[in-house]
């Protein structure tokens, strides 16, 4: 399609994007916008380094292309370079939206879906204040290379969520009720998931106290294992962290025994929901990554030139934010994989200990930190009296190697970044979520 120049690597990365953004504050309106726009992203690279562009005028990519080759010095050897003999050379159509393209549907269907919930929280006297977004991205990309890759392939996110801030006797909470998926009927009847969420708010305002700091055999939801397995380790998975940085290399070398022997973690991009994605922005498909198998350090997750410095094959986690920004390494679905016990099992043998419902934030690298917001004491097995909970601390590494159970259901979750305000985006696509899980001892404040 293009006239790449001689002796020097070349890609396009074209995206045709269509978004929409619907958010409230208390019932009223903040904004109400359908974009649809096309730009690209152009890239040459000559072995000693890239040339970077993007551009919104996809009538004159080629004009791009030829300017940023003027600026590079040629390579004859270019094609033998490890880097550009890494890339892969995929071709096809991958269309997985069609049927369900969310572009089809009514703008004011859409509408509908959000403000169809506002009775479950509008007259509740308890709320002192709330905000209400639906916001939804479908991505039709192209990518084209030097070295003869041509494929097409699409993506797509929809996503409600309703923030809420209570107020009682003191008491205050703030929580979000999310929904998010890859089809827009997954969205549809959520006004028992809500008031049920709500009720629980409620309960947990009203009957909360602060729990006795120390140490507790702790249960996490399958919301709070995700961000885990996301923030306090994924990120560490991300090899550019580390390419320059041998102190981390030895930490982190493959091989190494960092977690029990019944937890396994992987990225995968081509399971369901909003972190779908079958090709990073380099061209390469996405694999079934293990990033921890039965304990030990199994992978981590590369473009190609990370691949390149650390000797390790592709992943298909070379990602951009949009065109605008050059692919960088980031997860895709990072997840904890499921155990043999069930969900009861877990909770049964556990005498004193906390489970881990919904959490505000979480991040770490060698150490992590969890923010919790609803959590709940439990006593002989069973979930009883709520709790607040500033903080749950440890070392990422003890943690691993303290999980003593992985429940048998896998409840894969999407991420929408919601701000419920004037401000409502979706960040990168992420998946997460996982089974629930149990860890013998963390530091609970």
């Amino acid at each position: 399609m293009y006239k790449f120049p001689n002796s020097l690597y070349s890609d396009v990365r074209i995206e045709d994007v269509f978004e929409t953004n619907i958010s409230f504050t208390k019932g009223k309106i903040n904004k109400n916008s359908v974009t649809r726009y096309q730009a690209a992203f152009i890239r040459i690279f000559n072995g000693e380094r890239w040339y970077y562009t993007s551009t919104s005028d996809v009538d004159n990519i080629q004009k791009e292309i030829d300017y940023l080759a003027s600026k590079a010095r040629t390579n004859e050897g270019i094609y033998n370079h490890p880097i550009v003999r890494k890339f892969e050379v995929n071709k096809g159509k991958f269309l997985r939206f069609e049927a369900d393209d969310v572009t089809k549907v009514n703008k004011e269907e859409k509408k509908k879906l959000i403000t169809d919930l506002f009775n479950v929280i509008e007259f509740r006297e308890v709320i002192k204040t709330w905000g209400a977004a639906y916001i939804e991205n479908k991505k039709i990309q192209h990518f084209f290379s030097s070295k003869g890759a041509d494929i097409v392939f699409d993506s797509q996110r929809v996503g409600i969520g309703i923030r809420v801030a209570l107020e009682q006797d003191g008491k205050n909470l703030s929580e979000t009720f999310m929904k998010s998926s890859d089809k827009f009927d997954d969205l549809k009847n959520q006004k028992i998931n809500l008031e049920k969420f709500i009720s629980k708010c409620e309960n947990f305002m009203k009957n909360s106290r602060s729990v006795v700091p120390g140490k507790y055999k702790v249960i996490l939801s399958p919301f709070a294992a995700g961000v885990f397995a996301h923030e306090s380790f994924g990120h560490k998975s991300e090899a550019d962290f580390m390419v320059e940085d041998d102190t981390m290399k030895e930490e982190w070398a493959i091989g190494k025994k960092i977690g029990a022997d019944i937890l396994s973690i992987v990225d995968y991009g081509m399971g369901v929901g909003s972190g779908y994605v079958p090709f990073d922005d380099e061209g390469t498909k996405s694999k079934e990554t293990y990033l921890i198998e039965n304990g030990i350090l199994k992978g981590r997750l590369h473009s190609a030139s990370t691949a390149v410095s650390l000797d390790e094959d592709l992943t298909g986690n070379c990602r951009a934010v949009n065109f605008e920004y050059e692919p960088i390494v980031r997860m895709t679905s990072t997840y904890i994989l499921p155990g043999d016990k069930t969900k009861e099992e877990l909770f049964y043998e556990v005498k004193d200990g906390i489970y881990i419902d919904t959490i505000k934030h979480g991040s770490g690298m060698s150490t992590f930190t969890i923010a919790p917001s609803i959590a709940y004491l439990i006593k002989d097995g069973k979930i009883t009296d709520p709790v607040s909970i500033s903080t749950i601390t440890g070392n990422v590494f003890e943690t691993l190697s303290d999980v003593d159970g992985v429940s048998d259901e896998l409840e894969l979750l999407s991420l929408v970044a919601f701000h419920c305000g004037k401000n409502d985006q979706m960040g990168l696509p992420v998946g997460l979520g996982g089974p629930y899980v149990r860890v013998k001892d963390m530091n609970v404040q």
